[in-house]
């Protein structure tokens, strides 16, 4: 079946399901494959359960002549081309976020910042892949005015194949980091994956929102449009700002072109915040949202998902960003840790995955760092850490911790809590 005629009955069944168990009445069903499932096998399911139609890949699966199976060459891409085609049929302003730290919390906070004025489809948690991405497009309606869509990438030539699906008029690097070295194989991979966005937009005649801070984002944004936010400098930026205070939570002031300083404080923990507010409030300039309104939507927005966090206990507070690490953004949140302006703080880290050859080296760097901040106490958690030469306290899992923690409760405490999401350091809190 062709796209076009796919979309006509998309239109008249708009809600897609690619999971068998959750069908709403008159859905399509998308019979995706993964490692572990093949979702052809689901589909009479799916049709029991109430979907309209079911798509599948796989032709004995289609056979019987029942027409409520409709046969395509792959049902993955059939997903995403269909995602395209619905984007194509709106003609509102649509902006891609991606960037190895940081971007959901911008998606979020610009999300925020635009729903003062704007009608708003954005990213669902961090629905950010080759699925997720056309599943939020497909959402789109006539009552939206502006999309702000996510996109994540640990392998060269992803965010070049998710720009072809968004087809974005805007975007947004966060900034690149070291991050998922398995896939990019090294840093200049991560900047040229990264980049693809730019290169997308450049071919577009697209325009790009820049953190001018970034030496790595200008050096590769050379012939796209760019709207500039960062630090006071010597250039006109369309918005400035700066960090006045991190006790815990960020305070910081900021101005647009021309105008005066704004203060906000913030319920997000750690200076490296303040990029990602930047381009929330750069954002909602470029689309007509009012300075106080800005302010608010900044100030009152809450972190969620175990993202820069703050969490109060009986005994002590925890500043939990245990959804993911990397090299870059640990470093980052240890150093914020370091010059915040509190007592008595201990640190608990755990693994950081995906680094490739660059695993032993990465972490040999964050305990070097670790040693060099001279935190009461340190607590590593995992082989990797475990394996670096330093004289912290290490476990080889998140369950030695808990048994610990047990035994004997640190009491008193700032506690950072931070690693990549296989290490399940977001299981502490309930233990401190």
């Amino acid at each position: 079946m062709k796209i076009a005629e796919l979309y006509e009955l998309y239109k008249q069944h708009p809600v897609v399901t690619t999971d068998s168990r959750k069908c709403p009445q008159g859905a399509l069903f998308f019979a995706l494959k993964g490692n572990s499932f093949n979702g052809n096998a689901f589909a009479a399911q799916a049709l029991e359960q109430g979907c309209a139609y079911a798509i599948v890949d796989e032709a004995e699966y289609a056979a019987g002549g029942d027409e409520r199976y409709i046969l395509v060459e792959d049902v993955l891409t059939a997903l995403q081309q269909l995602a395209h085609y619905h984007r194509k049929q709106f003609k509102i302003p649509v902006i891609q976020v991606t960037g190895t730290n940081g971007k959901t919390t911008t998606k979020e906070l610009t999300a925020a910042v635009l729903s003062k004025k704007h009608n708003v489809l954005y990213t669902q948690g961090n629905l950010n892949n080759h699925i997720g991405v056309p599943k939020t497009l497909l959402e789109l309606s006539p009552d939206h005015t502006i999309a702000v869509i996510e996109t994540g990438a640990n392998h060269l030539g992803e965010i070049k194949a998710l720009a072809e699906i968004v087809d974005p008029d805007f975007g947004l690097i966060t900034n690149v980091g070291m991050a998922h070295l398995e896939g990019f194989g090294s840093f200049e991979g991560v900047v040229r994956t990264k980049g693809e966005l730019y290169d997308y937009l450049r071919a577009k005649h697209g325009t790009v929102f820049i953190d001018h801070d970034s030496e790595d984002l200008k050096r590769i944004a050379g012939g796209v449009h760019q709207i500039c936010y960062g630090s006071p400098c010597d250039e006109v930026l369309s918005v400035e700002g700066e960090v006045l205070e991190c006790a815990p939570f960020l305070k910081f002031r900021w101005r647009p072109a021309g105008g005066e300083w704004q203060e906000v404080q913030t319920g997000l923990i750690g200076a490296y915040n303040m990029q990602n507010m930047l381009a929330a409030a750069t954002i909602g300039r470029t689309f007509g949202v009012e300075v106080d309104s800005i302010n608010r939507a900044l100030a009152a927005y809450e972190p969620k998902n175990n993202r820069s966090q703050l969490m109060e206990t009986d005994d002590n507070k925890l500043l939990v960003d245990a959804y993911n690490a990397n090299p870059t953004s640990m470093r980052a949140a240890i150093e914020n840790f370091r010059d915040m302006k509190v007592e008595r703080r201990m640190v608990i880290l755990g693994d950081m995955g995906e680094l490739g050859e660059s695993s032993w080296k990465a972490h040999q760097a964050i305990a070097d760092l670790l040693v060099e901040s001279g935190f009461e106490h340190v607590w590593l958690v995992g082989p990797k850490f475990k394996a670096a030469r330093h004289p912290f306290r290490t476990f080889d899992s998140v369950e030695q911790v808990k048994k610990a923690l047990e035994i004997k409760k640190p009491k008193g405490y700032y506690i950072l809590i931070k690693g990549s999401h296989s290490t399940r350091l977001y299981d502490l809190p309930d233990f401190l």
